[in-house]
């Protein structure tokens, strides 16, 4: 396929107009996808929060705009439940130039804390062996395979389901959560920038990819997994610090969601 310019209504997705960017011959017919102003409550948009394709994507279709974003500065995504929020703009951009002030540690301190402060001191077994302390970030995972090739695998897993494609103008996967306004987390954290930045953080230590986005959920590509019982403890607490439902609502405690990363390739996560 040979290159060529952005599409008008993607070029309308950067301030620049696109200027520079091309896409490859062959994209899915869809459109761009405003917020609506009476779910911001910020008025009306400057921009378009992305583009979203009108029928279900194929994996080769989001591996082939994964290849393609060194050139189009658009970032694929997979949109489950695409009726709400996606089709209905119920989503809340960001500029992903918030996200520098933030890092995975201080998200993980901040919650760490607050939640365990008003934890039954019974329940802090959950968190054992690191109980009421906050363990940090975990060590950087060995990359096993190309983030790419995981991605692209994770993709041929997901698309079956038949979501529709999503294409964001941001510089990587973890702020397109943010530019396309993502509000899966709501429950948890009313912000979406802090949780974006530890994604970033998974995105150099683990060789994460963002793949797929739903109404309350995530699903990441993982290069790099904990490959050891202690790693993946590790982990798991700033699994629980991202995401609390995967461990609670599962299965239970950081030991036994520990057992269930050791050496995956893909983190789901959903929120209640």
């Amino acid at each position: 396929m040979n290159d060529h310019r952005l599409p008008r209504e993607l070029a309308r997705l950067f301030a620049d107009g696109g200027r520079g960017r091309g896409l490859p011959a062959g994209l899915p017919k869809g459109d761009v996808v405003w917020p609506d102003p009476g779910y911001t409550r910020q008025g009306e948009a400057a921009r378009p929060a992305f583009w979203m394709s009108d029928e279900p994507a194929s994996a080769a279709d989001w591996a082939l705009l994964r290849e393609w974003h060194p050139h189009s500065g658009l970032w694929p995504v997979l949109l489950d439940e695409s009726a709400q929020p996606w089709a209905v703009g119920q989503v809340v951009p960001d500029d992903p130039r918030q996200i520098d002030h933030f890092t995975a540690e201080g998200f993980m301190t901040e919650v760490w804390e607050e939640w365990v402060a008003q934890m039954p001191r019974d329940q802090l077994e959950e968190l054992e062996p690191y109980g009421g302390i906050c363990p940090g970030p975990a060590p950087p995972g060995v990359l096993v395979a190309d983030p790419g090739a995981v991605a692209d695998w994770l993709a041929r897993e997901l698309a079956p389901k038949g979501m529709p494609l999503g294409l964001v103008a941001a510089a990587r996967g973890a702020d397109a959560l943010a530019v396309m306004g993502w509000q899966g987390a709501l429950h948890h954290n009313e912000w979406m920038v802090p949780m974006a930045a530890v994604v970033r953080s998974w995105e150099e230590r683990f060789g994460a990819r963002v793949v797929s986005v739903g109404f309350n959920t995530l699903d990441l590509s993982v290069a790099g997994p904990p490959a050891d019982p202690e790693h993946a403890l590790h982990v798991a607490a700033e699994h629980w610090a991202f995401c609390p439902d995967n461990i609670v609502q599962g299965p239970g405690d950081l030991q036994g969601y520990a057992e269930q990363i050791i050496g995956a390739h893909a983190w789901s996560f959903w929120w209640d």
